[in-house]
Formats: C-alpha cells, structure tokens, sequence
C-alpha cells in the first residue's frame, strides 16, 4: 500500500491524501478544504474502487469557470501515481 499526499492547483481544496492499494484501489481518501459535504461523499463513493475507472470518470471535470475541480485533481494524482 501507497499513501498519497498530493498538492492541489487552483481550486478550495489544499491538499488530497489518500491511499493506493498493491490492486490499485483508492482507500482513505480525504480533502483537506473546499466544499466539505461535496468532498466527503466522493470519498465515501471511491472507497475501495478502481483507481484507473475513478480518475478516468472525474479526469476533465470543471469547477464553474475554473478549467479544473477538486475532483479532477484527484484525477491527476491518481494518475500521476500509478504510471
């Protein structure tokens, strides 16, 4: 098992910890800032799930007029940590 600390750009979250199992599943996820009620249910919902199908469903996913999300950023650190 990895943990992940990961700093995020340009949105209300600071920073995304989580952790990479050795079958790439997402486990222990947690934002650090932004829309609470929002970022607990992803990480309630990712639990235990394929890392590669969570970044590939929020990868590209916009924040209002801000050309990412929290949930995007999660997206690149997934994939930042698994090539």
């Amino acid at each position: 098992m990895k943990h992940i600390t990961f700093l995020t750009k340009n949105v209300c979250s600071v920073q995304i910890d989580f952790d990479l199992t050795d079958t790439l599943q997402i486990t222990n996820c947690h934002f650090t800032g932004g829309c609470s009620g929002n970022l607990l249910a992803i990480s309630k919902l990712i639990e235990n799930h394929d890392a590669l199908s969570i970044a590939s469903i929020l990868k590209g996913n916009h924040c209002g007029s801000n050309s990412t999300s929290c949930a995007d950023q999660l997206a690149i650190a997934i994939i930042e940590n698994i090539e």
